[in-house]
């Protein structure tokens, strides 16, 4: 907290400060020299100064006469105009700028000088309270409401009715209510109680009784003898859900294809219940683009279809205080329909309405009705704009603002783009919007003209203001809203005109000033701000403290601070009056500021470097005019620590000693601690290393030893480190060394994993080492695996040194652990072992708690509390949980708790940015951690209420302005002030038509700064600038818009300036007009010189008005060429030059520009290139380069050629004699180019398939330059898809079978820089490379085969009947079907009709259907009956009769068909 201490030193009445201050000084209200008594305050006027003073004495404010100043008749006129400038702006805290009062007479007396002087003295600044229990115990208060009902209040008739109304105050307040603006008697009615010490009612419905016959309007009154304050107006309502009306629906016919409205119409309820459709059955109903519900709960259909008859639908309403969920009667649809077929395979047909013979319609707009409507929306709620329209097929929605671009960061789009919202909406959301609905078939549109009103919302909201006797001060209110609010103030709940007198009280509009308060001046002010959209009410008491000054620190404090450092001494202290703090050293001496010492207005001195000299004993002393109080603090100045003999860097063999020094000198009287790092991490000191006070040695160095060692020197104060490198040599290899000449390679794993000696926090893993492969082991890797958080995870446990092979492990409570070993040499590691067995540790309660505890606001009204879960090792037990506290800062309530299962909690209902008091504390089965460390975390931000004010803009040049502005008052940020942003945009050029564009731009400028500079403006035009505050929710209120002209200023380059070169006698220039003229103008100016070689000629410049753009020039040199720098000109001056140079005489060839070209072939007599010639001369073309001659334009290519090949597409656009862009090839083929002469994009090429194609080009643009790749489809369906330059090929996903597409490439910086269009067909999806089956020979033959079985079998059959015989089939005619009918496993569905049984087990048709009846050499066709089935070996069973003839073969059975199965039985 923040606590203020007084303004000074007394001083003479005759002291008068130098003027240190600035008009906009005296304007703000600011005196310039906050440590004096009298201030001046300089109000300049042409040759005018005029001094404000201002002074205090021990009875308050005292009242001097001046001498009279002659110069103030000559200001008087000044004074008045600038009264409202001077004008405090910041709400609870007292005045600081003079109010200037001054009756227009002639000739004043001396005495009325004095009485206006004495108007501009300052209002001191408000007195804070300190947050010590002891001193808010202590001092009187009047009440203050902390806890109300919300305005609009909806309780559960089920439930008992509980209003809120809690407040604080000393002594504590009493309560009273009233209802419909008429006193309650709570005590006359059984029902209504009143909690104790509390002003909540409660209404007790457990007795019986209508919770209907207490709805209204309450309002709550807390009183003390200091005042009176008020709650909200809180307006009581019972929750209603009615029932659904009883009615009986017709089916619903409608014609496929056409829209359909199926409306809910809920019952209206308290509130409004959510709506929801789903079937009969309780499914819910599929929504898409073609079918969705609106947000007035209907449902509606852009067109129907045959499968929308499926289902009936149903409206849900569901109601939230009763948890009830209410049913409409269900509709049934009958959709009348061309092609009664439901064909589900055509649902994800490309063109299902084609398809089903369903007429294609333009788009209509089903909701709203009609071309244009209108709709209100308040500040700070949800715009939602629906549109719904029909049409076949289905449309698409999109939406647009007229003027402008939607909001991004607040706009979003649902049911299916069928719905705009913009959330949290702002004055500049105003406007017309519309939405376009369109299908192949056409569009139409909808505007929506939206009006944004506001309820009142706070600027100023008035504070709580505590002064001391005598002191002056204010409340403001301040609202804004649309329309503007009105501002009626009350005190202690009664209107201000009807409350008693005071003539220390003056109202003015929405602020009320207070003069020389006095004890009697305590009160409680009500500002109620209302228009016909809402109100605001806040209460803010006046409190005048007597109070003498007090220590809020601990007394005789001990400091102790290293030599030559900084250091703070804190001496907190409250009082009121404010009191003057000053400090002394010793006990004697003069105040302590100024040098080496700053005192801060908290009252802290600084002491800026401490010397031997500064130790002793300090003492603060605060002074007011009811006493005076003090405390001490010892300064103690400690040596610093220091090494001042460090280790030196090393090189050692391998095998030897080392020996790092590291001796250091500190302060006896502190405490040492010397520790080692190696590589930055701290060393381990093994028994290989001795560690001695001043060195370390380390003994039979190794390999391993290598690296960086940090000596670190520290005490309780301070610290020093040194660093040395080690480093290590190995032993040369001796010939009778025989390991030297083998291979080294990685180690074998360990085995044979052992535990033993198994303790509650430890176990001993011992291991059998594998072989080390030649190479020593220098180290092993214990690591383990748990089974509860992350099983299968492994995690290094710990290392040890290669020599041994059994280590102790330390353990942590209730891990269930398994462990394997990594052996390591200088090769590498080896495969982890196979597992031990697994040990689990008894449990215990966690010893820490969760690290990277935080508190941040996601919203303005809560704050998001997270943390990092703590890991197996550290839970300790089952189920791990956390207990979460928090509590404000400020207040020192009671802490609030949950326990919370994972890694986050959110805390609502908080108020805006307000510091919090946070713990996280784990708690498993077997108990709670140690007691967590308080974090401070902040609730969510809310956006700035305030704008900056008194913008001021001051012209730098043309492209540059300055800004100053006033800083906005620090409760108005509602958050952590990011930035303050500037807004401006280029109205209008200066110039006459020309067009600018509008486009927003912004100026950001971080931290809390008054002033900033805009640059990068366009000279010479019309500018509007606003101003916002920016803090980590978003923008402020905008402040009021400023105009500013920039000034003329320099052209930019003539544009697309060419030099040619016709004939060797004559050179020509052209160039365009400055895409930028920043100003009217006057020429150009041309520049150029003769050059061969390094030899120059004399610079000629030539002037031309500003409506030539070309220039011929006739050569003096035909061998020299000629540089040429063209620049146009305004007033201003010259602007930036275009350089260009001629062409090359003949004779000069430049091989490095020279593209490769064909060898040759008569392109130009064929138009064209076989696909075996392009591959061909593709593959020569590559290796082949021609000089060209420059100066000489290329060859024309006539006709433009396009060639494919498989399934690629190029295209190849006709160029002429001086195009800028060059020619496209032909797939395979190079035509002769030249370099382009800028930036170009040329040969694209596709190569397409049925669903995607593959993109490349060529360019001459720098690398990393970004690309755009735009293909429109046939239904005019534009994509586009952002690539880089080296990210060829570019591959297009998503495209349709079939479809022709168009193509382009441009420059994403630069659209108007395009490769040609060109047009790509995709394959389609399918395509049957198989041969028809009817013309393949094996088919033929086999036909033929069958055929020829079959008339032998007709044979035989004739042959056999001709002789009478008969055919035993009657016992076998009536099997049926076994069980295994494979009709059964495929699920197709079995017809009673056996006539039209197709045969079991015959084959398929090449489509997958069984062709039934149409085979043209089925077996049936032959035979007379219908029914058999085959055995597993293929052959027939059963027999084939005639259906009609069934009940004659039962009753005779010598009468039996004959058939061609029955011969074949007959014959076996």
């Amino acid at each position: 907290m923040r606590r203020l201490a007084a303004r000074g030193a007394a001083g003479d009445a005759g002291e008068v400060a130098a003027p240190a201050a600035d008009s906009t000084d005296c304007a703000r209200g600011r005196h310039p020299s906050p440590r004096r008594l009298i201030d001046l305050c300089a109000i300049w006027d042409p040759g005018v100064f005029l001094p404000a003073v201002g002074w205090k004495t021990a009875s308050g404010f005292a009242r001097r006469r001046l001498n009279e100043a002659e110069t103030l008749n000559s200001v008087r006129e000044a004074q008045l105009e600038l009264l409202e400038a001077a004008r405090p702006r910041g709400p609870g805290s007292r005045e600081r700028g003079p109010v200037l009062r001054m009756a227009r007479q002639q000739q004043p007396p001396p005495w009325v000088h004095t009485a206006f002087l004495l108007c501009l003295l300052s209002l001191s600044g408000a007195i804070e309270i300190p947050m010590d229990p002891s001193i808010q115990n202590e001092l009187s208060q009047p009440p203050t409401i902390t806890k109300q009902s919300v305005k609009d209040h909806i309780v559960d008739p089920r439930d008992n009715i509980l209003i809120e109304c809690e407040a604080k105050g000393n002594p504590a307040p009493s309560f009273h209510w009233t209802r419909n603006s008429r006193f309650f008697n709570i005590a006359k009615d059984p029902r209504v109680s009143m909690r104790r010490r509390s002003g909540t009612l409660v209404i007790d419905f457990r007795s019986g009784g209508r919770p209907e016959e207490y709805e209204g309007e309450y309002q709550c009154f807390a009183r003390n003898k200091f005042g009176t304050a008020l709650s909200n107006r809180i307006r009581l309502q019972v929750s209603k859900s009615p029932l659904w009306p009883k009615e009986n629906l017709d089916p619903v016919v409608v014609q496929e294809g056409a829209p359909l409205t199926l409306q809910c119409n809920p019952p209206p309820g308290l509130p409004s219940p959510v709506i929801f459709w789903m079937s009969s059955s309780m499914e819910p109903i599929t929504q898409d683009k073609r079918v969705s519900q609106g947000h007035n709960g209907d449902l509606y259909f852009s067109n129907v279809m045959l499968q929308d008859m499926q289902t009936d639908y149903s409206c849900n309403a569901r109601f939230h205080f009763t948890h009830t969920i209410q049913q409409k009667n269900a509709f049934t649809l009958k959709v009348l329909t061309n092609n009664p077929y439901n064909d589900s395979s055509l649902r994800n047909h490309p063109d299902i309405y084609s398809a089903r013979g369903v007429a294609e319609r333009t788009p209509s707009f089903m909701y709203p009705q009609g071309t244009a409507s209108s709709q209100m929306v308040l500040r700070g709620m949800d715009l939602v704009l629906e549109c719904i329209a029909s049409g076949v097929p289905t449309p698409d929605i999109a939406w647009y603002k007229k003027g402008g671009d939607l909001p991004s960061d607040k706009a979003k789009f649902e049911n299916f783009n069928k719905a705009l919202r913009i959330t949290n909406v702002s004055e500049e959301d105003s406007g017309e919007y519309f939405c376009l609905a369109s299908n192949k078939m056409g569009s139409i549109r909808h505007t929506i003209s939206v009006r944004v009103k506001a309820a009142p919302y706070w600027l100023d909201e008035p504070k709580n203001l505590i002064l001391a006797p005598g002191e002056d001060g204010r409340l403001v209110c301040r609202a804004n809203g649309n329309p503007k609010p009105t501002v009626q103030w009350m005190v202690n709940g009664e209107p201000l005109q009807s409350a008693p007198p005071n003539p220390n009280r003056e109202v003015a509009g929405d602020t009320i000033i207070f003069r020389d308060t006095q004890i009697s001046s305590r009160a409680v002010y009500q500002c109620n701000t209302s228009n016909e959209h809402g109100y605001l009410l806040a209460n803010a008491f006046v409190s005048v403290l007597d109070v003498p000054p007090r220590m809020l620190s601990p007394r005789n404090q001990l400091i102790r601070v290293i030599l030559y450092n900084r250091t703070r001494l804190d001496c907190p202290f409250f009082g009121s009056p404010i009191p003057t703090l000053r400090w002394f050293k010793n006990g004697q001496g003069s105040n302590l500021d100024g040098g080496n010492y700053h005192v801060y207005e908290n009252g802290s001195l600084e002491i800026k470097m401490i010397r031997k000299e500064d130790q002793g004993i300090y003492t603060c002393v605060a002074t007011n005019i009811l006493g005076k109080a003090e405390n001490q603090v010892r300064l103690e100045v400690k040596d610093p620590t220091r090494i001042y003999r460090m280790p030196e860097d090393q090189v050692a063999k391998r095998g030897t000693t080392v020996q790092l020094e590291c001796r250091v000198k500190h302060d006896p009287s502190l405490k040492l601690t010397v520790s080692w790092l190696k590589d930055d991490e701290p060393l381990y000191i093994g028994n290989r290393m001795k560690k001695e006070d001043d060195s370390l040695t380390i003994f039979g160095v190794a390999e391993r030893d290598q690296g960086s060692y940090t000596c670190v020197a520290s005490t309780e104060l301070d610290q020093d480190l040194a660093k040395a490198y080690l480093t290590v040599l190995a032993d040369q290899a001796t010939p009778t060394n025989r390991l030297a000449a083998l291979p080294k390679g990685r180690p074998d794993r360990p085995r044979d994993l052992e535990l033993t000696d198994l303790a509650e926090r430890s176990v001993r893993l011992t291991w059998i080492p594998g072989d080390d492969n030649n190479s020593p082991i220098t180290d092993y890797v214990v690591q383990f695996e748990e089974d509860q958080f992350q099983p299968g995870v492994w995690h290094d446990h710990s290392k040890f040194p290669g020599s041994v092979n059994s280590a102790v492990l330390q353990l942590s409570p209730y891990v269930n652990y398994q462990f394997r070993v990594i052996a390591i040499n200088e090769v590498g590691s080896s495969h982890p072992s196979l597992p031990s067995e697994r040990y689990r540790t008894s449990g215990a309660p966690p010893e820490s708690n969760p690290a990277d505890v935080k508190g941040e606001g996601t919203r303005k009204n809560n704050m998001e509390i997270t943390w990092t879960p703590m890991n197996a090792t550290s839970a300790f037990g089952p189920n791990l949980r956390y207990i979460v506290k928090w509590r404000r800062r400020e207040t020192r309530e009671t802490w609030n708790n949950v326990t919370v299962w994972g890694s986050r909690y959110v805390v609502g209902q908080t108020p805006v940015y307000v510091p919090y008091e946070i713990r996280v504390q784990a708690e498993n089965d077997f108990g709670k951690g140690p007691e967590p460390d308080t974090v401070i975390g902040y609730s969510g931000e809310d956006y700035p209420r305030a704008a900056p004010t008194d913008v001021k803009i001051r012209v730098l040049n043309s492209t540059a302005i300055s800004l100053q502005w006033n800083r906005v008052y620090p409760d108005t940020v509602q958050g952590q002030l990011r930035e303050y942003r500037a807004y401006y945009w280029r109205e209008s050029s200066l110039l006459k038509n020309l067009w600018v564009s509008q486009k927003r731009q912004q100026a950001s400028f971080p931290g809390d700064r008054p002033r900033g500079v805009v640059s990068r403006l366009f000279p010479y035009s019309n500018y509007k600038l606003e101003m916002v505050v920016v803090n980590g929710r978003g923008d402020g209120p905008r402040s009021e818009t400023k105009e500013f002209t920039t000034p003329e200023g320099v052209p930019s380059a003539p544009r697309r300036f060419r030099v040619r070169q016709p004939n060797l006698e004559t050179i020509n220039l052209e160039w365009d007009h400055p895409e930028h003229p920043n100003g009217i103008l006057i020429g150009y100016t041309l520049k150029y010189v003769a050059f061969n070689g390094t030899k120059l000629g004399k610079q000629i410049v030539e002037n031309f008005s500003p409506n030539q753009t070309k220039f011929t020039m006739q050569r003096a040199d035909p061998v020299s060429r000629y540089r040429f720098t063209l620049s146009a000109r305004t007033q201003v001056g010259s602007g930036e030059a275009a350089t260009e140079e001629s062409p090359a005489p003949p004779n000069e060839a430049t091989p490095t520009a020279a593209p490769p070209t064909l060898p040759p072939t008569p392109v130009g007599a064929t138009g064209a290139v076989s696909s075996t010639d392009a591959t061909a001369t593709a593959a020569t073309t590559e290796a082949t380069t021609v000089p060209t001659i420059p100066g000489v334009a290329p060859t024309t290519i006539a006709t433009a050629t396009t060639t494919t090949t498989a399934a690629t597409t190029t295209t190849t656009a006709a160029a002429a004699a001086t195009t800028e862009r060059p020619p496209a090839t032909t797939s395979g083929t190079k035509m002769p180019e030249s370099a382009p002469d800028r930036q170009s994009i040329w040969n694209v090429t596709v190569l397409p398939n049925s669903k995607w194609a593959n993109i490349t080009w060529k360019h001459n643009f720098g690398p990393g330059t970004d690309f755009v790749v735009e293909y429109i489809d046939s239904n005019h369906t534009k994509k586009t898809v952002p690539v880089k330059a080296q990210a060829q090929p570019i591959q297009l996903t998503d495209l349709y079978p079939g479809m022709t597409y168009t193509l382009r490439v441009y420059s994403r910086d630069n659209e108007g820089i395009s490769s040609t269009v060109i047009t790509f067909m995709t394959s389609t999806a399918y395509t049957n490379n198989q041969a028809d089956i009817a013309t393949q020979g094996w088919f033929i033959g086999l036909m033929c085969a069958i055929a020829l079985l079959v008339l032998i079998l007709l044979i035989v059959c004739f042959i056999k009947r001709s002789r009478g015989g008969k055919y035993p089939v009657r016992e076998k005619k009536d099997v049926p079907l076994g069980p295994e009918d494979p009709k059964e496993e495929d699920g197709s569905f079995d017809y009673s009709d056996e006539d039209n049984k197709p045969l079991q087990g015959s084959q398929t048709s090449l489509d997958g259907t069984i062709k039934q009846q149409e085979s043209d050499d089925s077996l049936v066709d032959y035979g007379e009956g219908g029914e058999g089935q085959f055995n597993e070996d293929g052959s027939f069973i059963g027999q084939y009769t005639v259906k009609k003839d069934k009940e004659e073969t039962e009753g005779n059975e010598s009468s039996e068909a004959t058939s061609p199965v029955n011969a074949i039985y007959s014959l076996a």
